[in-house]
């Protein structure tokens, strides 16, 4: 009785050290010229794919989140990706690309110029 509960837990411990985190964390932080951060900033990712058909669309890859009072917004996707970026600050905008990484976090600081 005593082997069989050593090979159940030795089996769960093993199984649980063996599964790799993978899921992809992004972290985009907005601030103005002069270094501050924005806060309330739009910031949409997203992947625009090429088709024969219909020419350059936005694919179904996308999020977006509004930055917190650190001018940072957080994502989490469960694959790696490219996306697109585009942070919204009333009639300011910048964009960039972020490039996110299996079992990483990425970050990543643009700059709104006002």
């Amino acid at each position: 009785m005593k082997t069989k509960l050593l090979i159940s837990a030795l089996a769960l411990i093993m199984f649980s050290a063996c599964q790799k985190k993978t899921d992809c964390q992004a972290s985009v932080t907005i601030n103005d010229e002069n270094g501050l951060p924005l806060q309330g900033v739009d910031v949409r990712l997203f992947a625009n794919v090429k088709t024969q058909e219909n020419g350059t669309v936005t694919a179904d890859l996308k999020a977006n989140g509004i930055t917190d009072e650190t001018g940072r917004v957080f994502f989490n996707f469960k694959l790696p990706a490219i996306y697109d970026i585009k942070a919204i600050s009333g009639t300011y905008t910048t964009t960039g690309i972020i490039k996110l990484e299996e079992g990483k976090k990425v970050n990543k600081n643009l700059e709104i110029k006002q």
